[in-house]
């Protein structure tokens, strides 16, 4: 088992990520619910839906939410939040424990892409997704974003004869809008869109005291020696020479469909 297919990697992990992650990925949550009519009356479901960027986002329209991930340690921070219009459950998003057709849209924002069968996620997706309702994947290009694109690039640099954690199977199959659409459609969905959106992570330079705040949560960083790890935090401070937030242009593919 690859560690972010690890449910206790996430629980470990869910403190950094609510910090540092939560914020850049709700862009992309905002983004993706742009695309699809929402009401208070439409029935909502975030799949591996991590600390909920999606699913709070989601409460806000008064749409009645339920937010579901295979970590613990994620569902008790969307649970913390105690929106009387958001559930969360802990399951998992390759078998979900929901009837078919129960939900007017299903998204999965930066999730269904870390499964192991991730063509089941998708899958599973369309089976809960009613007709005439939209499913809506949102999938890194290149080898992720933000500190994850940044620690690749740094290790490729300092250590090129370290070997980087494979990148998760569907971020590479996934990586052409032609091809992205095409797996929309194998799972059960019809008339996909496929967008490109483009952010910036700003990286406070002054988080580098903290740096297992920001690369913590990535294999690549934890693999690092002491002394690695020290060089790593240098060559980002040398990239960002004077400069108090360095950006890092995160480029993603959002596809909305239709059940």
């Amino acid at each position: 088992m690859r560690e972010f297919e690890n449910p206790d990697h996430w629980d470990t992990a869910a403190r950094h990520y609510e910090k540092s992650a939560h914020p850049f990925t709700a862009r992309y949550a905002e983004a993706a619910l742009a695309r699809v009519p929402l009401t208070s009356e439409a029935r909502v479901l975030d799949v591996a839906a991590g600390t909920g960027a999606l699913a709070l986002a989601a409460a806000r329209t008064g749409a009645q939410v339920l937010a579901t991930d295979f970590s613990p340690g994620m569902v008790t921070r969307i649970a913390a939040a105690r929106l009387p219009n958001v559930e969360a459950r802990v399951m998992d998003g390759q078998k979900l424990d929901l009837p078919d057709a129960g939900f007017d849209a299903v998204f999965s924002i930066f999730g269904v892409i870390m499964f192991p069968d991730w063509r089941k996620g998708l899958a599973e997706m369309a089976r809960v997704t009613r007709p005439g309702g939209y499913g809506v994947v949102a999938t890194w290009q290149s080898r992720g974003a933000a500190t994850f694109l940044l620690l690749t690039q740094i290790r490729q640099t300092l250590f090129p004869d370290l070997q980087s954690v494979a990148m998760p199977e569907a971020v590479q199959a996934l990586n052409d809008p032609k091809d992205f659409a095409q797996e929309l459609i194998d799972a059960g969905y019809r008339d996909p869109q496929i967008d490109q959106v483009i952010y910036e992570y700003e990286l406070e330079v002054t988080t580098l005291n903290e740096p297992d705040t920001l690369f913590g949560m990535s294999p690549d960083w934890t693999s690092l020696s002491d002394q690695e790890k020290a060089a790593v935090v240098a060559e980002v401070r040398r990239i960002a020479a004077d400069r108090a937030v360095l950006p890092i242009p995160s480029t993603a593919l959002i596809g909305v469909a239709r059940r």
